[in-house]
């Protein structure tokens, strides 16, 4: 995929501060989650399901099955926010349950899922916060059986010559942020993801170099742990 070059209104990555490392790092998982730490907005509106074709539906199905083929990756990513510019980093996946998230110095961001909590760990303060997973409107891809229905709402679907695009929300959970998958077609390949948070800000995550079906170590997804203050 093509990489994004910062524009001369952004920031470049080591510019990027620690709540807006937050904001967006959580956006990888979804920054409402760490709802303690970042803005909430009430939404009023109902969910509203995308009118889908028989096609849409075929189309579809053929991403929860590319999806549940997933059972492990390793990428590079690079994170955009249109107020703060890149950043760029590591992703680890296996699935079900387990993600790891590693951003490049000097930031000490690391974000982890361990099957069942979302932890966000900032190695320079010493500071750990955690929610449940399910908090996180990408739970969905990191469930055993990634299913686009049900407690899973697709709101929009478009799709071109070479590409689809699938927007959802978690069905029980709106406020948590919505997500729009991208995913190359023929073959299909996963992209990037873009999620909105309640406050409804934008973080873009890009995909390259992706490995798939690679072997990953469990200490990867081991939950992070503050380091003991010398007495």
């Amino acid at each position: 995929m093509k990489i994004l070059k910062p524009q001369p209104h952004q920031m470049e990555p080591h510019q990027l501060n620690r709540r807006t490392l937050l904001q967006a790092g959580a956006g990888l998982l979804g920054a409402a989650a760490f709802g303690g730490l970042l803005p909430r907005v009430a939404r009023a509106e109902t969910i509203q399901a995308a009118q889908l074709t028989d096609a849409d539906r075929a189309d579809i199905a053929r991403v929860e099955q590319y999806l549940n083929g997933i059972t492990s990756m390793k990428a590079n990513f690079q994170q955009f926010t249109q107020s703060e510019g890149l950043a760029f980093g590591r992703i680890y996946l296996r699935r079900p349950g387990r993600l790891r998230v590693e951003y490049d110095p000097p930031a000490e961001i690391l974000l982890v899922a361990d099957g069942t909590l979302l932890s966000y760990y900032d190695g320079e303060l010493n500071h750990l916060e955690q929610v449940p997973l399910k908090l996180s409107p990408m739970w969905f891809l990191l469930r055993d059986d990634v299913k686009l229905g049900g407690d899973v709402t697709v709101t929009a679907f478009k799709k071109s010559a070479n590409s689809i695009l699938i927007g959802m929300v978690q069905s029980d959970e709106p406020d948590a942020g919505s997500v729009e998958l991208e995913l190359g077609d023929n073959p299909l390949e996963l992209r990037q993801w873009t999620i909105t948070d309640p406050a409804g800000t934008e973080v873009r995550v890009g995909l390259y170099n992706a490995e798939f079906g690679v072997q990953l170590e469990p200490a990867l997804f081991a939950t992070p742990r503050k380091k003991e203050r010398n007495r």
